[in-house]
């Protein structure tokens, strides 16, 4: 009830804003430790944003994706790994809103508000070492899964495994974190988002029961649940913007505050410098008409969600092309400017205490999620033939 009354004092935004001042702090060390954010965590948990995007019916705050994504947005200017588990927790809930029953994902909504629960990943589609065995009224779930953004100290899991007794069946399932047989490995240790404890998880023989299935309508089953995907798009192509916006800011400051000018410069400063300027009036273009696209996507999938199971495959199709134009756009634009604020902040900007390069190892390292080329290919379809991506769990 306290985490309600604060949030109806002050608006998301404005609690997303204070706690990213305060993940500013120490989000440079944290990048070089690694390991999981406990303390930010437990800051988000506190804060009420858990129940962002849950309706209000539910206990929630009743936020659409364009909002949702700006607090996205707000948190990846300063620490990009804390935007991501945050985003991924309501791409989790959206995944049991789009494929579970009524029933069950009004109660997963309800205690999620109630109890300021943390929803991780385990869905890999890609990956198929996890399988079922089937007993009656339940289903085991045994093998390993990687890329496991959130898992580690998270209340609930979405986890996958392959049915090979039903054809090679993808399964979804919601359950719990310390359910018996879920081991979760501290083994992240990549060059960039380095605390989305992204590793590895075991299953050993986890018992997972028929209501925790999500059968009906089931994975990508209608055009609505097909939405998910899309979420997921969208939710890379906020936290790439965002990066880039915190790289530009923070080049900034330095530009302004500590670069010299070449000597060869007429100007008496940096700020001055007539191909610094050029750089940021480069980096301004590439900053606006990114943000353009990708708030044009959140406004297009506000529109699609709204319709509910009546959205139809066209619909779908072209919620779809917005997103993956707004995704291509932020990531190229975004890794180009990653790397260039280093000729407007020069030499001594590679110093470590700066920790300017952190901006373009996070958005390297989350941009290789799904490969740009397939993407671009799905929009040449779309641009030269009209035909929308046949939707996937990465289309």
């Amino acid at each position: 009830m306290t985490v309600n009354l604060l949030c109806t004092r002050r608006t998301p935004l404005e609690i997303a804003r204070d706690l990213a001042t305060e993940f500013a702090r120490t989000a440079v060390d944290r990048d070089a430790t690694g390991g999981t954010p406990k303390a930010e965590r437990d800051k988000l948990r506190s804060s009420g944003l858990l129940s962002l995007s849950i309706p209000g019916q539910f206990g929630g705050l009743d936020a659409d994706w364009s909002d949702t994504f700006e607090v996205v947005r707000e948190f990846a200017r300063v620490d990009s790994s804390i935007a991501h588990v945050f985003g991924f927790h309501h791409l989790m809930l959206a995944t049991v809103r789009l494929f579970a029953t009524p029933a069950q994902w009004q109660t997963w909504f309800s205690l999620t508000a109630s109890n300021n629960w943390f929803w991780g990943n385990t869905l890999n589609p890609l990956d198929t070492r996890t399988v079922v065995k089937r007993h009656t009224g339940w289903r085991e779930f045994s093998g390993q899964k990687n890329f496991c953004s959130g898992a580690n100290d998270s209340e609930m899991l979405i986890a996958s495994a392959i049915d090979e007794t039903a054809g090679g069946k993808l399964l979804i399932a919601a359950i719990p974190s310390a359910r018996s047989g879920i081991i979760l490995h501290n083994d992240w240790n990549n060059m960039g988002q380095r605390q989305t404890d992204s590793g590895s998880v075991t299953f050993k023989r986890v018992r997972v029961e028929e209501s925790d299935l999500l059968l009906d309508p089931g994975p990508l089953s209608t055009p609505f649940a097909c939405l998910r995907p899309l979420i997921a798009q969208l939710h890379f192509a906020n936290i790439f913007l965002g990066i880039a916006e915190g790289a530009f800011e923070e080049a900034r400051q330095y530009t302004q505050e500590e670069a010299r000018p070449w000597f060869r410069s007429s100007a008496t400063h940096s700020s001055q410098d007539p191909y610094i300027l050029s750089h940021y009036g480069d980096f301004w273009v590439a900053l606006q008409s990114t943000r353009l696209l990708v708030e044009r996507a959140g406004q297009v999938l506000d529109a699609a969600w709204a319709k509910g199971p009546a959205l139809t495959s066209e619909e779908r199709g072209e919620v779809a092309i917005a997103i993956a134009t707004a995704k291509v756009a932020a990531s190229r634009n975004g890794l180009e400017l990653c790397s260039k604020v280093f000729e407007v902040t020069g030499a001594r900007a590679t110093n470590a205490s700066v920790a300017l390069d952190r901006h373009w190892r996070n958005l390297r390292t989350q941009s290789l999620h799904d490969p740009l080329d397939y993407k671009l290919h799905e929009l040449g379809e779309w641009a030269l033939n009209r035909t929308p991506p046949i939707p996937t769990f990465y289309s």
